[in-house]
C-alpha cells in the first residue's frame, strides 16, 4: 500500500463522516426542523457542502490519485475498486467550482423548506421563483460536470445518481415499455372487471396503531432498530447512514395502505443500508452502489416480496392484530386484491405497479426538457397535466396532485427519477433469481420470515458494496446484464396470471 493512497483513505475517511453529518442534518430539516430555522437551515448546508468540496478538491488529493494510480500492484482488490470510486467522486466535485457548490445547496435547502406550504395548498406559483434558481442551478452543474466528464449535460446528473448510467441506456427500455404499458394496462383493467373482489375493512385507522404495526412489519423485515427509527415527514424517505438510518412514512387515518407501503419500500433502503460491509464503512467502495440499485432494493421488498401472494397472507394476520376486532377481520385474498388492485391515480408513491412506470416517463420527459430549456418552468403544470392525460388517461385537479408532489426537483435532485425504473426492472430480475437459488423463500414469506431472502442479498448485493460496477454486480449476482423481460414477465404472472 502507498502512502498516497493510505492518505487518501485519511481523506475519504473525513469527508465519509462529514456526509453523515450532512445526512442526519438534511434528515431533521425534512421532520422536525421549525419553518422560521430555513434560512439558517440553509446556510448549515452550504457550509457543510463547501467544506466537503474543499476538502475533497485540494490540490494534495488529486497529486495522491495520481500517485496511487500509478502504482497498483500492492493494493488488494477491494482498494483498487476503492480508488477507481475515489476518483469517481473527485472527477465530479473538480468540475464544480465551490461558489456553484455552495449557491446550488443554498438554492435547494431554500426551495426544498418551501415546498412542503406549496404543496399543502396547491400553490406551484408561490414555489416557483425558489424552483426556477434550483433549476437555474442544476443546469449551471449539468453544464460543468459535462464538460469534465466528456458527455452531455443530462447524461452528467445521471451518472451522480448511477456511474456509467447515459440516456442512451435508458431510451431503449423506455421505449419498449411506453409501447408496452397501454394495451397491458387494458388487459388488467378488463380482467379485474370480470372478477368479484373482496372488501378489506375502512378505517379510520388511528396513527398510533399504524405506527406500532409499521414498526413490527419493519422489525420482520430484519432492520435493525438499535441502529435506526422510524419518523413521520411529508415524503417518506430514507436517510443517515449505516449506522444511524433513518425512515419516515406518512400517515392518513381513512387509509392505511400509504403508510405501510411507504414504509416497506423505505425498509428496503434501510435494510441495503444496514448489510453494507462494516470493514469498509469509511470509504467510497463500502458504499451503496448507485440509486439503481439502492432503488432495486426497496422495491424488491415492497413489490416482489411484500405484495407476494405468500407474504399477504401473513400481512393479513399482522393488521388482524394491529386493527381487527370480533366483527371485521381481515382476508388475505381480498387483501391480495386490494394490495394488487390496478388503478391509473395522480400520485406516484401511492400508484401500483403497472401505472406507476408512467409517472417515472412523465417526469424523464419533462426534467429533460427542462433542463434544456425546450420547456420554461411557467408552463411546467400544464405539460405535466397532458402528460398525465396521454399517459394514464386521467388529469390532476390541482398542482398538488400534480406538478408540486414530489420533492425531488425542489431538493435539486435532477437525473434520479429514471432510477426508480430501472431499480423495479432488475428488482424483479434479482427477485427470479432469488426464488430459483433458494426455492423456499415464498414459504418463508408466507410465515414472515425474511431469512433466507436477506441473507442472499447480504452476500449477493450489501455485502458487495460499491466493490463492482453496476452491470457487474448484477452479472455476478444473476448471471446477466440487465433485461426487460423478468419485469414484464412478473407483471403477466401477477396481473393477468400467465407467464409472457
Amino acid at each position: 500500500m502507498t502512502d498516497a493512497y493510505t492518505a487518501l483513505e485519511q481523506r475519504f475517511a473525513r469527508l465519509t463522516a462529514l456526509a453523515g453529518s450532512l445526512a442526519v442534518l438534511q434528515w431533521d430539516t425534512r421532520t422536525m426542523m421549525p419553518a422560521g430555522a430555513a434560512d439558517g437551515r440553509a446556510e448549515q448546508i452550504a457550509a457543510m457542502d463547501v467544506t466537503r468540496h474543499e476538502l475533497l478538491t485540494s490540490l494534495d488529493v488529486g497529486e495522491w490519485l495520481a500517485e496511487a494510480q500509478a502504482d497498483t500492484a500492492a493494493l488488494s482488490s477491494w482498494q483498487r475498486a476503492n480508488l477507481r470510486e475515489m476518483a469517481w467522486t473527485y472527477d465530479h466535485a473538480m468540475a464544480v467550482p465551490a461558489d456553484l457548490v455552495e449557491a446550488h445547496s443554498r438554492a435547494c435547502t431554500r426551495c426544498e423548506t418551501a415546498w412542503g406550504p406549496a404543496r399543502a395548498t396547491g400553490d406551484f406559483k408561490a414555489l416557483q421563483p425558489l424552483l426556477q434558481d434550483v433549476l437555474h442551478r442544476e443546469r449551471e452543474v449539468a453544464a460543468a460536470k459535462a464538460a469534465r466528464l466528456g458527455c452531455n449535460p443530462y447524461d452528467a446528473l445521471l451518472d451522480g445518481y448511477e456511474p456509467g448510467l447515459r440516456a442512451s441506456l435508458i431510451d431503449p427500455l423506455f421505449a419498449e415499455l411506453e409501447t408496452f404499458l397501454p394495451s397491458f394496462l387494458a388487459q388488467v383493467m378488463d380482467e379485474q372487471a370480470a372478477r368479484r373482489s373482496g372488501s378489506v375493512p375502512g378505517g379510520p385507522f388511528p396513527v398510533e396503531r399504524q405506527r406500532a404495526v409499521a414498526e413490527r412489519l419493519i422489525g420482520t423485515l430484519g432492520f435493525d432498530f438499535s441502529r435506526g427509527r422510524l419518523d413521520e415527514s411529508l415524503h417518506p424517505f430514507c436517510a443517515g447512514t449505516a449506522f444511524d438510518t433513518r425512515l419516515t412514512t406518512r400517515y392518513d387515518e381513512a387509509n392505511v395502505a400509504p403508510a405501510l407501503m411507504a414504509v416497506l419500500h423505505e425498509t428496503g433502503h434501510g435494510l441495503y443500508e444496514q448489510g453494507l460491509p462494516s470493514d469498509w464503512a469509511h470509504q467510497p467502495v463500502g458504499a451503496s452502489r448507485g440509486m439503481v440499485v439502492h432503488e432495486s432494493q426497496s422495491l424488491l421488498i415492497e413489490m416482489q416480496a411484500c405484495r407476494s401472494r405468500p407474504f399477504i397472507g401473513h400481512l393479513a394476520r399482522v393488521l388482524d392484530d394491529g386493527f381487527g376486532d370480533a366483527d371485521v377481520a381481515w382476508d388475505a385474498d381480498a387483501l391480495y386484491d386490494a394490495y394488487t388492485r390496478v388503478e391509473p391515480g395522480f400520485i406516484r408513491v401511492d400508484a401500483d405497479e403497472v401505472t406507476y412506470p408512467a409517472h417515472i416517463l412523465l417526469r424523464w420527459r419533462l426534467e429533460q426538457a427542462l433542463l434544456s430549456d425546450d420547456l420554461v418552468l411557467a408552463d411546467l403544470p400544464v405539460a405535466w397535466n397532458d402528460g398525465m392525460r396521454d399517459l394514464l388517461g386521467i388529469v390532476p385537479p390541482d398542482d398538488r396532485l400534480g406538478c408540486l408532489q414530489d420533492i425531488h426537483w425542489p431538493s435539486g435532485a435532477w437525473g434520479y427519477f429514471p432510477t426508480y425504473t430501472l431499480g423495479a426492472i432488475m428488482a424483479a430480475q434479482l427477485f427470479a433469481t432469488v426464488c430459483r437459488d433458494v426455492p423456499e423463500v415464498p414459504d418463508h414469506l408466507a410465515r414472515g420470515d425474511f431469512g433466507p431472502l436477506l441473507a442472499w442479498l447480504r452476500r449477493h448485493i450489501h455485502g458487495q458494496a460499491s466493490r463492482l460496477l453496476t452491470r457487474e454486480l448484477l452479472i455476478e449476482a444473476t448471471g446477466r446484464p440487465l433485461q426487460l423481460q423478468p419485469y414484464l414477465d412478473h407483471l403477466h404472472g401477477r396481473y393477468l396470471g400467465w407467464s409472457a
